[in-house]
């Protein structure tokens, strides 16, 4: 589309035509005329959940949101669909944690006994569960560790069949889309051939397709005792610098039969987001990640800002950006506020 430019007019007045202050008048008419509307059917709203042996906590670093018990997040389920929201996103902390992350594909573990109770309870809300090692492993990274020359690495080939494991376990559970957030390379081929090798074939891949190595995700790793217990995730995660890299991942998820794909975190890659709806049909989601939700919290809490109007501004710029559909834990509220 071609903009027409005006000329300035040469008097002191505003000619007629150049007031676009006009659409600006009163709330009613910014209404009528916003660009970028943000729905609560457009968001999907991430749930930890424990064991039940396990109380119930409030994450300290994320104000509002909570390691839940089955029965909790089932309760959390009706609210949100209650409230429009559509789709949940679920994290798992399981009874006992190992080499190999083997607790992630049990299947009376925490995210496949909330997806049956969920999906009895709520049938029509969309369930989604993120598959990743790093939640169920003692060593906190995200695949298999193995020793090169005395330098410990992920190895990605071994990790491939765990990660299908477990997304199998998890659509055997119910789930309507799994979520494979470890960034192995070939991670949704694998995925996607054994899903259709269990008869899963309806089943849906939303893939992390560009997930950075970010300093904002640290309450998460609080909220999914998931820390790596030495070194860091730069060597499987993307670098923050580049964005020509995230469009190969991307093109190398859709071809290997991803169904969604992702940006995250959102906030400082909405040029990211930007390429990634300009570069590809399908649905673009963008993860609003908790340190960004951590620092609205904490700089409202201190009168600092107002958070609502600020979380607001935040989402509609996601969307602006070019997502179809924003993970955030500021859903609820967004949502509440309707």
């Amino acid at each position: 589309m071609t903009t027409k430019v005006m000329s300035t007019p040469t008097n002191d007045a505003i000619a007629p035509e150049r007031r676009p202050r006009r659409l600006r008048r009163t709330e009613s008419i910014r209404t009528l005329v916003r660009e970028t509307v943000v729905r609560p059917e457009g968001l999907i709203y991430p749930l930890f959940v424990v064991p039940n042996t396990r109380p119930k906590v409030e994450i300290g670093s994320m104000p509002g949101v909570w390691q839940l018990r089955v029965r909790e997040a089932v309760d959390e389920a009706r609210r949100a669909y209650d409230l429009g929201i559509r789709a949940l996103l679920l994290f798992g902390l399981p009874e006992y944690k190992d080499g190999i992350g083997s607790a992630s594909w049990d299947p009376t573990g925490p995210v496949q006994s909330a997806i049956e109770a969920i999906k009895r309870a709520v049938p029509q809300m969309t369930v989604m569960a993120d598959v990743c090692l790093c939640e169920y492993t003692d060593h906190g990274h995200c695949g298999v560790i193995v020793d090169r020359n005395g330098t410990k690495d992920v190895d990605n080939d071994q990790t491939l069949p765990l990660l299908a494991k477990q997304a199998v376990s998890f659509a055997a559970a119910g789930a309507d889309f799994v979520a494979p957030s470890d960034m192995m390379d070939g991670r949704v081929a694998a995925i996607r051939e054994a899903l259709d090798g269990a008869s899963l074939t309806e089943v849906g891949i939303m893939a992390y397709s560009a997930k950075y190595a970010s300093g904002f995700y640290g309450p998460f790793r609080e909220a999914a005792e998931s820390a790596p217990q030495f070194g860091d995730r730069r060597s499987y995660q993307m670098d923050p610098a580049n964005v020509r890299e995230a469009l190969r991942e991307m093109e190398l998820d859709v071809e290997e039969g991803a169904d969604m794909i992702m940006v995250k975190p959102a906030l400082s890659y909405l040029d990211v987001i930007r390429a990634a709806r300009d570069n590809f049909e399908l649905p673009v989601a963008a993860y609003n990640v908790s340190g960004e939700y951590s620092m609205v919290k904490a700089a409202a809490e201190r009168g600092w800002i107002d958070g609502p109007r600020v979380m607001n501004e935040i989402l509609t710029s996601i969307k602006r950006a070019g997502a179809d559909l924003i993970i955030t834990y500021h859903a609820l509220e967004f949502a509440s506020k309707g």
